[in-house]
């Protein structure tokens, strides 16, 4: 029986077949080993870059942090506009060398969740620490009193704006709104505010580059006769502000600040005081994703420049691609300026199926959804009263 048993190991081949596995689990092992050989160093590669990269980092905040040059008594006058923000600040006390990085002064700032900055002029050294700065902008006052105010009332065409500018600064009407129209002034805007303003502005079909874009708000100046640029860079440095809450919200949207300033006008030119501007946004939005035309009155009277109440079927048939009658979408850019409610309804229309509204002669604004529905409250409220 014990012969038998053994006839089955000894078979021809058995011995080597036994070999082969044996030889193959060696060669398994040792690529094992060889694989946990490199994940353990790349594992250690990876940790002593990690430490590099954060120690590195950790040093140069550090350094950042610190004072320009601890031993400098340079006095440097330093200018923060008004509607600066905590970015516009960072970068211009880095322009002026009182801080090493303006954005480790932002997130400084944030972290410690600083803010009431004021606007003025300020005494600075390249000497002073992070919470000196600080305390300097919260606390600092204007080095002189207000020697010019400029209102700008939201809904205001660029020309209508050129000629407070001028009525408040002592200017010729005509002189400022050539100034706000020059070409090359223009460009070096966009070059200076590449976030605010792009090249949609100086489009050929455009009326005036600016329009728009001069943000509604109260402006204080510290000398009688403050430049046309320094007045449209305190402008313009307020608008940059305003928008830089919605930047997000446009990236996301994937909608040019162009694009919503032109919207937010159109409903700024159309809304009343009783207005929900977010239900006139929804129309035109409606609108725009139906292929029909807006066919909002205030780009007539831009068109043809000018300002009535009512506007006729005769006013329907002037050639500009401002006329939202004649032609689909939004016209070239903005029609007036815009303000904060105006530019959140442009953003965030209201869900409706609405394609139409109208105001009465109360200010009261009424939607409706058909065209049989627009006529009935047309002959209610418009043509009735007439």
């Amino acid at each position: 029986m014990s012969e038998g048993k053994n006839t089955e190991t000894n078979k021809p081949g058995s011995s080597e077949k036994k070999q082969q596995i044996y030889e193959k689990l060696i060669e398994k092992q040792s690529e094992a080993k060889v694989v946990r050989k490199i994940v353990f160093i790349t594992a250690i590669v990876l940790f002593v870059l990690i430490g590099a990269i954060a120690g590195g980092g950790y040093f140069y905040v550090n350094s950042a942090l610190k004072p320009v040059d601890p031993g400098s008594k340079k006095v440097k006058t330093v200018e923060i506009p008004i509607g600066s923000s905590v970015s516009g600040i960072a970068q211009i006390l880095e322009d002026n060398g009182i801080i090493r990085d303006a954005r480790i002064f932002k997130y400084y700032v944030k972290f410690k969740n600083d803010s009431g900055f004021m606007a003025g002029e300020y005494k600075m050294k390249p000497s002073m620490t992070i919470p000196e700065i600080i305390t300097s902008l919260k606390t600092g006052r204007v080095m002189q009193d207000v020697a010019l105010t400029i209102t700008i009332p939201e809904g205001k065409q660029l020309s209508q704006i050129a000629g407070i500018i001028a009525e408040k600064s002592g200017r010729n009407h005509e002189e400022v709104l050539s100034e706000l129209n020059d070409r090359e002034f223009v460009n070096s805007l966009i070059e200076k505010y590449p976030d605010v303003l792009s090249a949609d502005i100086i489009n050929e079909k455009i009326k005036h580059p600016l329009e728009g874009y001069l943000f509604p708000a109260t402006y204080s100046f510290y000398t009688k006769d403050p430049s046309v640029e320094k007045i449209v860079t305190d402008m313009l440095n307020k608008t940059k502000s305003v928008l830089e809450e919605y930047r997000g919200q446009m990236e996301e949207l994937n909608l040019s600040v162009h694009h919503v300033m032109t919207m937010a006008s159109l409903i700024e030119e159309e809304a009343t005081e009783k207005a929900e501007r977010d239900k006139i946004s929804s129309v035109f939005h409606n609108r725009i994703e139906q292929g029909m035309p807006l066919q909002t009155d205030p780009t007539i009277l831009y068109a043809q420049g000018k300002h009535k109440d009512r506007v006729v079927y005769k006013d329907l048939e002037v050639d500009s691609p401002y006329n939202t009658y004649k032609y689909a979408g939004l016209p070239p850019g903005p029609i007036a300026n815009p303000g904060t409610m105006s530019i959140e309804a442009a953003l965030s229309p209201e869900k409706t199926d609405l394609l139409y509204f109208l105001a009465d002669s109360s200010g009261e604004v009424h939607f409706s959804r058909t065209l049989e529905e627009h006529n009935q409250l047309k002959a209610k409220y418009i043509t009735s009263q007439k």
